[in-house]
């Protein structure tokens, strides 16, 4: 990726400085919590054939970031309740829609956008110090589409 960003209009540059590098690897870091971010708030917004969410991270017994947000934020008595829910009852639709509602009502989801945004804010903020090309154009299309993928 070095050479690739450092061409422009056809032409071959020189390869990227190791602060240049660097750099790229930031955006790398930073897109992939974005990209991870999101799929995490697929569970709590995608729906199934009954039109709720899915909780398959729940189900699965997985700690995604809005879940763990929203337990942070909760009384220790209540998340106590969740921690046992998820333990105990995962396989209960019932229940795994009970957690749902849970971190949808906390500010679970809430949190986890603002953190996805933060995340590609400072992709594009690195990404903005290349001169532009075709393939910073391709990067920064891949953090808007890491922002509205629906899957």
């Amino acid at each position: 990726m070095s050479y690739i960003l450092s061409r422009h209009r056809g032409r071959e540059a020189a390869p990227l400085s190791a602060e240049q590098v660097a750099q790229l690897s930031e955006v790398g870091k930073h897109l992939g919590l974005a990209f991870q971010i999101k799929d995490d708030l697929f569970d709590f917004e995608r729906v199934n054939w009954t039109g709720k969410p899915s909780g398959i991270d729940i189900k699965e017994q997985k700690m995604t970031l809005p879940l763990i947000i929203a337990l942070r934020e909760s009384a220790p008595a209540v998340r106590k309740k969740i921690i046992r829910t998820i333990k105990k009852h995962h396989d209960d639709p019932k229940k795994v829609a009970e957690v749902v509602h849970f971190v949808r009502e906390s500010g679970g989801l809430a949190y986890a956008r603002t953190k996805m945004q933060f995340h590609l804010s400072q992709a594009r903020e690195v990404l903005s110090s290349f001169p532009a090309s075709e393939a910073r154009t391709a990067l920064e299309e891949l953090l808007e589409y890491t922002a509205v993928r629906k899957k």
